[in-house]
């Protein structure tokens, strides 16, 4: 299959120990065909005693070294068995981990487009489930098709020795069983890749309403979300159920086939045997042969639609594997982290998977060190000046540049690394208040995390808390409140200590006093770095280089506050009403 050659090079990387197993089915099988010619001879032997002169005890003796020489091939070919399992069981989960890595540094390096476009669930089930199922052609499939390679090729060899005819009689069935094995597997192959398909679907729909949980409650729509899930179950359903159908065309075709060959081997053997041209004991071992080739041709059929299923999985990886970022760092990319000069020239920038255009025509220059406030409405285009900062997105037309270059000449890693960003979603990890805080920096010490609490206001509320800066946050911060999450995460971008700070909407949750509080603070961290505030009300406690307005992705209005309150017009209306509220 060809979905399937992208496993190679893990085959090629564990080639040694693939070889090494495959020697141990080798031996293994061998063992397992042994017993066939000591049965063989111990009947021979015994038919020819019997109607001689042999007594019971010689008899007894062949029997009983028979017996003896039995249990010595089974343990030996237990014991290769074992170090079969050993060698490649083992070397498929050494592939599932590397699998496992590869796929999820695809997710890190993969644009924040990428995850727009896709849900998480789907991703979540092909780092899981589309590896699971890959594993088991790389390792079970592997195991148990060469197994039966080896017990035919064994068995054939043995089967031709004593008598060709009777083999080739034997065997007819067998080519009738491989087209029909062919047949089910494209079928098999089709369905498993729709299967996969509606598992994606399910698990999203679940990720989701674990999510959620609270607001499906609030709005009292647990049964709605219970039918919309039974409706994808119920789908997931049928196909799987559809799929064993299928499936199970291999089982009586195996019976079938099988039977057919035992019924030649007595019918053909015993006609043979009556005409002197074989021996009863010969009949015995051909008995014997195809009841041993009949599990490891039972599990042709388990090893195709492992397979198939393998290869509807690895075509399904294969499609995240081979997306190409679009946003990467350049050859010869900077590796000097930005200070702080930033402009936007002429910049307009439409969402790829909506074709909203969220800035238009969008100029300004922020020199190093400045404090600029950007404000407007909800969807005005602010986060976006943020996300292009960044380099989340790359500009539709015009250029952004820091320092005097052009953002797609900086390496991604410094590019980032020298700007503090605190999002409008406070997310959390599922971790300690302080791993959430030091996430920021791996390196910070104990004081410099504490120090970071502090100046975001945090600090007395994590002492409220009975393990301190060990209280876990719960999943995306479910432990604490709007403002808490909000606080922690400017905590976290000020341990940073980047030399451009990037706050989007960072203070839209706490209270008046609060901000106030954070505000001061940060008068002593703040001079020297390039600081950017993106909000939607003002910050009346700070003074700003520049203050813009930002209406429908332009500028509506700019300049200082004083310049601003002259002109009469938005910034002074929107200072207004604020501070008579206040």
């Amino acid at each position: 299959m060809k979905s399937l050659r992208s496993v190679n090079k893990y085959f090629l990387k564990y080639k040694w120990r693939l070889l090494l197993g495959l020697v141990f089915v080798a031996v293994s099988s061998k063992f397992a065909v042994m017993p066939g010619n000591v049965i063989k001879d111990i009947l021979d032997q015994v038919s020819k005693m019997a109607g001689g002169t042999g007594d019971k005890k010689e008899i007894f003796g062949v029997v009983f070294r028979g017996g003896m020489l039995l249990l010595g091939l089974a343990l030996l070919r237990g014991f290769f068995m074992f170090m079969m399992r050993q060698t490649i069981i083992v070397m498929s989960r050494h592939i599932e981990y590397d699998q496992k890595n590869e796929i999820y540094a695809q997710y890190q390096r993969l644009n924040t487009q990428f995850f727009k476009s896709n849900f998480t669930g789907d991703l979540m089930n092909r780092i899981s489930e589309d590896v699971s199922r890959v594993r088991m052609y790389t390792g079970p499939s592997v195991m148990y098709f060469t197994s039966v390679v080896f017990l035919v090729i064994f068995c054939t060899i043995d089967m031709l020795r004593v008598d060709v005819m009777l083999t080739m009689c034997v065997l007819a069935p067998l080519p009738l069983l491989a087209l029909s094995i062919y047949y089910v597997n494209r079928i098999i192959f089709k369905k498993s890749g729709k299967i996969q398909a509606q598992l994606s679907t399910l698990t999203t729909t679940a990720q989701e309403s674990y999510s959620g949980i609270r607001v499906i409650k609030s709005f009292v729509q647990e049964r709605n979300m219970m039918r919309f899930f039974e409706t994808a179950s119920a789908a997931y359903r049928n196909s799987s159920i559809n799929l064993s159908v299928t499936e199970a065309v291999y089982f009586p075709a195996m019976n079938l086939f099988i039977g057919l060959s035992m019924l030649s081997t007595v019918l053909i053997g015993g006609y043979f045997a009556i005409h002197g041209h074989i021996t009863t004991g010969n009949i015995a071992q051909f008995v014997i042969y195809i009841n041993m080739l009949m599990f490891p041709i039972s599990s042709i059929g388990m090893v195709a639609s492992m397979t198939q299923r393998a290869g509807a999985s690895q075509k399904r990886i294969d499609e995240f594997l081979d997306t190409v970022p679009s946003i990467v760092s350049p050859p010869h990319a900077i590796q000097q982290q930005p200070i702080g000069d930033v402009v936007f020239a002429n910049i307009t920038f439409t969402y790829p998977h909506t074709g909203i255009t969220a800035l238009n025509n969008f100029s300004l220059a922020v020199k190093a060190g400045e404090r600029v406030a950007i404000i407007g409405r909800t969807g005005s285009g602010k986060s976006t000046l943020a996300h292009l900062l960044l380099r989340m997105y790359d500009t539709t037309t015009g250029a952004l540049s820091i320092d005097g270059e052009n953002v797609k000449k900086y390496n991604l890693q410094t590019l980032r690394d020298g700007i503090a960003y605190t999002p409008q979603e406070a997310y959390l990890f599922s971790d300690s208040i302080f791993n959430n805080i030091r996430f920021g920096r791996q390196a910070a010490t104990d004081a410099e995390v504490k120090e970071a609490a502090r100046m975001a206001d945090l600090d007395k509320d994590i002492d409220s808390f009975p393990q301190g800066y060990d209280t876990m946050v719960g999943e995306r911060g479910v432990m604490l409140s709007g403002g808490q999450k909000q606080r922690l995460v400017l905590a976290r971008a000020l341990l940073k200590n980047s030399g451009i700070l990037l706050l989007d909407e960072c203070l839209s949750a706490v209270d008046t006093q609060t901000e106030k509080t954070i505000l001061a603070n940060l008068q002593d961290f703040l001079p020297g770095k390039t600081t950017i505030v993106i909000t939607h009300r003002i910050f009346t406690s700070w003074t700003f280089d520049k203050i813009i307005i930002l209406d429908a992705g332009a500028i509506a209005e700019q300049g200082t506050h004083d310049e601003l309150m002259a002109l009469n017009g938005r910034y002074a209306k929107l200072y207004r009403h604020q501070t008579q509220v206040a």
